[in-house]
């Protein structure tokens, strides 16, 4: 028998904690050199021009941290042109000169994703500087302070989905156009573990990415015009936004990690290479699917 402040699966889970966290101590206790479950495949320290996304566009909502800093990272060292945006200058900034530092290319802009006209604008400026837009991820998304239903703000609520599901659909809406007009493009949305369970806490969370996955779905159809549209579901990564979460609801890794299939917190990097793969083609079969990125949780 556990108390109820325990943090065992079933008292997390009734949590509803998004505020999901994991350790890291486990993967460098990993016997083996060789990239595993427990032992994930370092990034890449520098740009290849003639990598396997050379030549291709690459725009990312949400790009100045976490999986969306790692994600364009991990394109422009494979040789991709990445345009990143967010709302943060200064981190924005920063993720480009890293890029750049590391002979990739990489563009940054300023955008709020809640604001139509200004993902309007980022798609254009993308093929304004670089002629296509070939990848399209749709990252950008933020916090969720856990509550019960009748506890949420309005406020909090609109914000929510105005970020995390209107975000997506504006991308999604300014970008097919131009993927239609060049002949084939991918969209890669994010969705999340919430988009397949059904967390107390977290009801406005729950709602966004259960939207995600619904367009995702929709977007499908496109295929017709050699457009695939995709989604990935992380369950607990290691940024900004889950230290935040994860702070706010006083849990440790170490006494979470223990009650995941694997028990140890996920790195950006491994979810940027999970999208590396949606977009890639050898990925031509998966379109209109979610991509469970749970290391086993939603098995």
């Amino acid at each position: 028998m556990t108390s109820d402040t325990d943090p065992t699966r079933r008292s997390f889970l009734t949590r509803g904690a998004l505020g999901l966290a994991a350790t890291a101590a486990t993967a460098a206790a990993a016997s083996s050199a060789q990239a595993n479950a427990l032992n994930p495949a370092a990034a890449p320290g520098r740009a290849d021009p003639d990598g396997a996304f050379a030549g291709k566009v690459v725009a990312i909502t949400g790009g100045n941290s976490g999986i969306g800093a790692a994600t364009a990272h991990a394109f422009a060292m494979a040789g991709a042109k990445v345009v990143i945006t967010a709302r943060r200058d200064a981190l924005g900034r920063q993720v480009e000169a890293e890029i750049r530092a590391k002979g990739g290319e990489a563009t940054w802009m300023v955008t709020d994703v809640r604001a139509p006209a200004q993902v309007e604008a980022f798609v254009a400026a993308t093929v304004s500087t670089y002629g296509r837009l070939d990848v399209l991820f749709n990252n950008a998304g933020i916090f969720m302070t856990p509550g019960l239903i009748e506890d949420i703000s309005l406020e909090n609520f609109d914000d929510m989905l105005r970020t995390n599901t209107y975000g997506v659909f504006y991308g999604m809406k300014y970008a097919i156009p131009v993927m239609k007009a060049q002949g084939g493009g991918v969209i890669v949305n994010m969705a999340s573990v919430a988009a397949h369970r059904g967390f107390p806490n977290t009801a406005h969370y729950n709602a966004s990415k259960h939207a995600v996955a619904g367009m995702t779905k929709a977007g499908a159809q496109l295929a017709k015009d050699n457009i695939r549209v995709v989604s990935i579901s992380p369950l607990a990564v290691d940024t900004p936004m889950l230290r935040e979460s994860f702070d706010y609801q006083g849990f440790t890794y170490e006494a979470v990690a223990p009650n995941f299939v694997t028990p140890r917190i996920m790195d950006p990097h491994e979810m940027a290479e999970g999208v590396m793969f949606l977009a890639s083609d050898a990925a031509t079969a998966f379109n209109g699917m979610d991509f469970d990125a749970t290391g086993g949780q939603l098995a």
